[in-house]
């Protein structure tokens, strides 16, 4: 029994988190937690630290009314069982209630079979003197139908409440199923894994004393998401950048200062190391490629080096007042190539593994619009819009981004890394403002050989129409078959507007139509090959 009247050299911190910064692939998690010192502590206990904690990371820091050092830093290992007699009795009664609606169910189910009968046995014993009443003619036409609809209507009523029954005590059996090999489980006790953190001190006296500690987890991570909002009344496309925060430290992130970084602080702070590529004939021994595709293409760091170029939580004001903004959700601060974002307001993230979204900002970005169409494959022109990223804005890291034209959801692309002043391209889909037609307007085989030549000659019409009430440009690509075989030529004879012949047999026109203008495209070209050889693919 310990003596109230000497003082303890080991007391447990109460701590809660205070603030979290999540890496692609990790989490630096910060706690903080106040104790009142006597002056004869001699550690400092927080306990229980989750399993997946790094301990090479570990940081500790502080502040009080009184003068304190903080000595040696552990992190032991404990293994507990987690108390199940609640979990049982919340399991049990919840077990009861569903069982007890299954008997109820049965009970219902019950007397519907017994209705039933009762209805099949007044049908069989009428029956006959049914039949001889509606022969004698005793029987009016509305009697009959009167009986045969009550018989009816009692049957197809008998029968719906019967399924409905049914239907839901196989629910209940599923859940029932679901519960009982929960509380199974937790009937078996498992030891639970965790980390004690001690923190050596020595204190100049009595006070109150503020603890710090940070830590490195993983199994959190998060992803960009994307909304691109684009209006066909506006030269600006809106961009919400959003972030999936996803963890499963065995902490919840409840009320803490929530902040994003493009860090990458598990690569470490050194360059890769190269190593010889190999290559060799086919018949490589098999055991020997095994060993060359074991050897390591980069040497790793350790988790303390690889927190020693995180940004310590210690220095920042974490108490500091935040005016909430109407459309800029986040503090955006770059170091660098480091972009973090400082979520303004509380973050809360639970440990479930499930994905949870937050927004990191929204803003209007300037664009300009054009459309390319290839007629040949779709008759449509394709709506595309060229972005610029703001010159003093964030990073857009690679991502997932949903987009959406005047409200309406027309798909998703994903965004490439985009830097600051950088312009990028969002394909808005489909657009009927351009109405494009396109016909074969000859197809002719010379009668003639000239030089022991066969000349087919082929000639297609395009007509482009602005609809819209604004001006448009187009870039058109059409294509002439490309030959891959030397006694096969394939020549641009004519072209309206005219131009050059690409590669791989493109034709590219940039047009600029007026609003409810109309623009005509012309082209010919010809195929010329020996009459006795027969060419393939050119079905047009």
């Amino acid at each position: 029994m310990v003596n109230p009247e000497i003082p303890s050299v080991r007391k447990t911190v109460a701590s809660q988190i205070v603030a979290v910064t999540v890496y692609s692939d990790k989490a630096l998690v910060t706690r903080r937690g106040i104790v009142s010192l006597t002056g004869h502590e001699k550690e400092l206990v927080i306990s229980p630290l989750p399993d997946v904690i790094e301990t090479e990371s570990v940081r500790v820091g502080g502040k009080g009314k009184v003068a304190a050092r903080l000595l040696e830093v552990k992190c032991d290992r404990i293994f507990s069982t987690e108390p199940v007699a609640a979990k049982v009795t919340q399991l049990t009664q919840q077990i009861q209630q569903l069982e007890a609606e299954w008997q109820h169910l049965q009970a219902q189910l019950d007397a519907l079979g017994l209705q039933s009968s009762f209805i099949q046995g007044l049908r069989d014993k009428t029956e006959e003197q049914f039949s001889i009443s509606l022969a004698r003619k005793s029987l009016s036409l509305s009697e009959t139908l009167d009986f045969l609809n009550f018989l009816g209507s009692q049957y197809s009523e008998y029968a719906i409440a019967t399924t409905e029954c049914k239907t839901r005590q196989q629910e209940l059996e599923k859940q029932l199923q679901t519960l009982r090999q929960q509380l199974q489980s937790i009937q078996t006790p498992h030891p639970k894994e965790s980390y004690s953190l001690s923190v050596g001190i020595e204190s100049a006296g009595t006070g109150e004393f503020e603890l710090e500690v940070s830590y490195v987890v993983s199994r959190a991570s998060w992803t960009p998401l994307y909304d691109l909002r684009v209006s066909s009344t506006s030269n600006a496309v809106n961009l919400g950048y959003l972030a999936e925060v996803t963890q499963s430290t065995g902490e919840d992130w409840l009320g803490v200062t929530l902040t994003l970084s493009t860090a990458k602080p598990g690569l470490g702070t050194l360059p890769p190391k190269l190593e010889p590529w190999y290559i060799d004939v086919p018949n490589f021994p098999r055991e020997l490629r095994k060993r060359l595709a074991s050897i390591p293409t980069a040497n790793q760091l350790s988790a303390a080096e690889a927190v020693a170029g995180m940004p310590s939580p210690v220095s920042e004001n974490l108490n500091e007042d935040y005016i909430e903004a109407e459309t800029v959700v986040a503090e955006v601060n770059r170091e660098g190539s480091v972009v973090t974002f400082k979520l303004n307001g509380s973050g809360n993230i639970p440990s479930d593994g499930a994905p949870h979204k937050t927004t990191i900002f929204n803003d209007d970005f300037p664009c300009s619009f054009d459309y390319v169409a290839m007629p040949r494959l779709v008759s449509f022109a394709y709506l595309q819009a060229k972005v610029r990223n703001s010159a003093n804005g964030a990073t857009l890291l690679p991502g997932k981004a949903n987009i959406f034209r005047d409200n309406i959801f027309v798909g998703t692309t994903q965004l490439e890394n985009i830097a600051p002043g950088q312009e990028f391209k969002v394909n808005l889909g489909i657009d009927e403002g351009l109405k494009i037609e396109r016909d074969l307007v000859e197809r002719h085989v010379d009668k003639k050989l000239i030089s022991n030549t066969r000349r087919i000659s082929f000639a297609y019409r395009l007509i482009v129409t602005n609809l819209l009430n604004q001006e448009a440009d187009l870039k058109l690509t059409e294509q002439l078959p490309v030959s891959r075989n030397e006694q096969i030529k394939v020549r641009l004879i004519r072209s309206h507007p005219q131009i050059q012949l690409g590669e791989m047999g493109i034709l590219e026109w940039d047009i600029t139509l007026s609003p409810q203008a109309k623009q005509e495209i012309y082209y010919q070209f010809v195929v010329e090959h020996p009459p006795q050889l027969r060419v393939m693919g050119l079905d047009v």
